[in-house]
């Protein structure tokens, strides 16, 4: 895709305000995100590039400018560049008390939304939180875009729903593989305590969530070793903690998902990227200065 070797920029944080899980920005020139999930929602600005994504198996692309990209929780997605310069983005990983569980439906059928005074208002929050200090302000910008983010949910269908027997097999082998998220369970086992064909559980489950329970199992301890790596744990100690093998094989995985090696993930977490000017959007700023 390029002349050179792929070229990788990540910066991940925790930062104190109420809502917001982690902050990550990002610069990827050759990246594809397997199908994962994530417990929280999904707030992404691109600086510049395009990305390409599937939501729930239906395909979407994202270009930088005024365009906002939102990815509910739960539900599986990848991505990948489309551009040979890549793409630099800016995700807030909000929890359930930012916005609420049951809207994931309304969200997997318009995960796209073309709103430019959104975008300047995340852009905003992005700047603030690179000043520690300033909570309070951070946590202002939050309520509006909060506030915006319902607008654009309410306006969209309700969710389509999946079969009954699928739903009920799905989530309850979801809540096995949550529970046994470090030791893990071999799908006979599972099969055995769901009463179900070993076939028959992956099809429901990959019916409900978009993507078999190996793939979902995996992109749950990544998301549970980011954690743990911004805590400051050291890598060999979260591979074992979330469930890898070693910390080879949580290398491998950690660096296909995130795009960086989990050791560099952590050595980013004292040093938060500060926004500049936004590039994607040019007249917001004398429009709203909330």
């Amino acid at each position: 895709m390029t002349d050179g070797p792929p070229r990788t920029t990540v910066s991940a944080w925790r930062p104190s305000v109420p809502g917001i899980a982690e902050v990550f920005h990002a610069h990827f020139t050759e990246h594809a995100y397997p199908s994962h999930t994530h417990d929280t929602w999904a707030l992404m600005i691109l600086n510049d590039g395009a990305v390409d994504f599937a939501l729930d198996r239906h395909r979407h692309d994202a270009t930088g400018s005024g365009t906002v990209v939102l990815l509910p929780p739960g539900v599986s997605h990848d991505g990948r560049t489309v551009t040979a310069n890549g793409f630099r983005k800016r995700v807030l990983y909000l929890d359930t008390s930012v916005l609420p569980a049951e809207l994931t439906g309304r969200a997997v059928d318009g995960p796209v939304f073309g709103d430019e005074l959104l975008r300047h208002r995340i852009h905003q929050l992005h700047t603030t939180l690179g000043h520690p200090g300033d909570g309070f302000e951070a946590e202002s910008r939050l309520a509006f875009i909060r506030e915006r983010l319902h607008g654009h949910l309410d306006a969209l269908r309700p969710p389509r729903t999946p079969g009954r027997e699928a739903n009920r097999l799905a989530a309850t082998l979801r809540e096995l593989l949550d529970s046994r998220l470090a030791s893990g369970m071999s799908l006979e086992e599972a099969a055995a305590l769901l009463h179900a064909h070993p076939t028959h559980l992956i099809r429901c489950f990959k019916q409900t969530y978009g993507l078999p329970p190996h793939a979902y199992l995996t992109g749950k301890r990544i998301e549970r070793a980011r954690g743990l790596l911004l805590d400051g744990r050291r890598p060999a100690d979260v591979a074992a903690a979330v469930g890898f093998h070693d910390q080879a094989h949580l290398h491998r995985h950690f660096t296909r998902h995130v795009g960086t090696t989990p050791g560099r993930y952590a050595a980013t977490r004292r040093h938060p990227r500060r926004s500049g000017p936004d590039p994607g959007v040019r007249t917001a700023e004398s429009r709203d200065q909330r």
